[in-house]
């Protein structure tokens, strides 16, 4: 017997009916989610994983080097699901010379990021605001800002009605909840988490509230991308790992058309078993994806230090240069001046001898303003980020 998760409001012109769904609060109930039996063993699999992943996160000598290929990955991916066509060499090399041949492409990518940073400064601050609709508000309109889909109210709950797959809502594959609704239902997820009792672990309930989230629809635009940065959010608020480096946007794209019939499941026949054991599976995915990621970057830079140590050019500034190179993969003589706050002539040197000990290599090919890549580097980050055909 199917699980009642929501009712329908009928709605349109007299031309056309809209059924727009309106879901029933969290936690699912008639019946309740029970972890049970194959269930309870996945989701005790996912937290095994997610320990691996922390303790590989541990690792690496720093964990901004981590943090920096992982959040950008993220930030990547999470925007390839929604039609963008940025590589993540095109991210690196905009940071490095702000310049990109895919500028607005690149541009929704940094906002993704620059959205998460700020997110997560704000629930690390004392002064900051708690993880609720109004931080996801402000998110968004971080996110929207300047690129496509900036003209459908950045940080605005939406006030008109929005839908999924065809032309209008009336022969749309779904309609989320009429405008007028949608407040209270953003309301009641913001009680739903912050609530002081649940039946349901913190790693099921993070499933859950992206699942509901994105059936609300609260933007005009961003939603996807807003959803999973909710899950990363509740992953680190929650205390599930030490180091915000959970990210399911990856096993999401490599399972995208399996991603959206688990979230039509669920409001068809409330089929919340189905999703959990969907999410979980991706967690698992997700971790050990990281704790290979990790174990190659910190075997990789282990080397190639060495490599420099040994290496007869080798100063202090090439030193220095080379412990900022996973911050900055890509790197111009400009930014070498600026980071290591040397002369040109200095910075030249320092770049020439990561050139020579075949650190660095150079991709431009000008003789002027040249730009060179730590290939083996963005070769582990930039694994699974090819973009989804249009």
């Amino acid at each position: 017997m199917a699980r009642i998760t929501g009712t329908y409001q009928i709605g349109g012109t007299r031309d056309e009916q809209v059924r727009a769904f309106v879901p029933h609060m969290l936690p699912p109930a008639k019946p309740p989610l029970v972890l049970d039996g194959d269930l309870e063993r996945l989701h005790r699999d996912a937290v095994a994983a997610m320990g691996r992943l922390a303790v590989a996160g541990r690792m690496v000598p720093s964990a901004q080097w981590f943090l920096y290929g992982f959040v950008r990955k993220e930030a990547l991916v999470s925007s390839q699901i929604e039609g963008t066509q940025a590589t993540f060499q095109d991210v690196v090399t905009f940071e490095a010379t702000r310049r990109s041949a895919r500028p607005a492409d690149v541009e929704e990518v940094c906002n993704y990021v620059e959205a998460l940073t700020y997110a997560r400064a704000q629930l690390a601050s004392p002064k900051g605001l708690p993880l609720c609709s109004r931080l996801l508000s402000q998110a968004h309109a971080r996110l929207m800002r300047g690129v496509r889909g900036a003209d459908k109210q950045p940080g605005k709950i939406r006030t008109s009605q929005n839908w999924i797959g065809g032309s209008r809502p009336g022969n749309a594959r779904f309609v989320p909840p009429p405008p007028e609704r949608v407040a209270d239902l953003l309301s009641d997820l913001d009680r739903w988490l912050h609530a002081g009792t649940h039946a349901l672990p913190p790693l099921v309930r993070a499933g859950l509230a992206h699942v509901q989230f994105e059936t609300i629809h609260p933007f005009l635009d961003g939603n996807g991308r807003i959803g999973r940065l909710l899950i990363a959010l509740l992953v680190e608020q929650w205390g599930l790992m030490d180091q915000p480096l959970l990210y399911l946007s990856l096993a999401f794209k490599r399972h995208r058309a399996h991603y959206y019939e688990r979230l039509a499941a669920v409001r068809t026949t409330g089929d919340w078993e189905g999703w959990t054991t969907f999410f979980l599976t991706c967690v698992i995915e997700a971790a050990e994806d990281g704790v290979q990621a990790a174990t190659r970057i910190v075997a990789l830079l282990n080397e190639d230090r060495r490599r420099v140590l040994d290496h007869a050019m080798t100063t202090v500034a090439v030193l220095r240069l080379f412990e900022l190179l996973p911050e900055h993969p890509m790197m111009t003589m400009a930014l070498a001046t600026e980071q290591l706050k040397v002369n040109k002539v200095t910075a030249m040197r320092a770049i020439q001898a990561l050139e020579s000990a075949k650190i660095l290599h150079e991709i431009t090919g000008k003789a002027r303003d040249r730009m060179y890549a730590y290939r083996k580097y963005l070769a582990v980050l930039s694994e699974d980020t090819e973009a989804l055909e249009s």
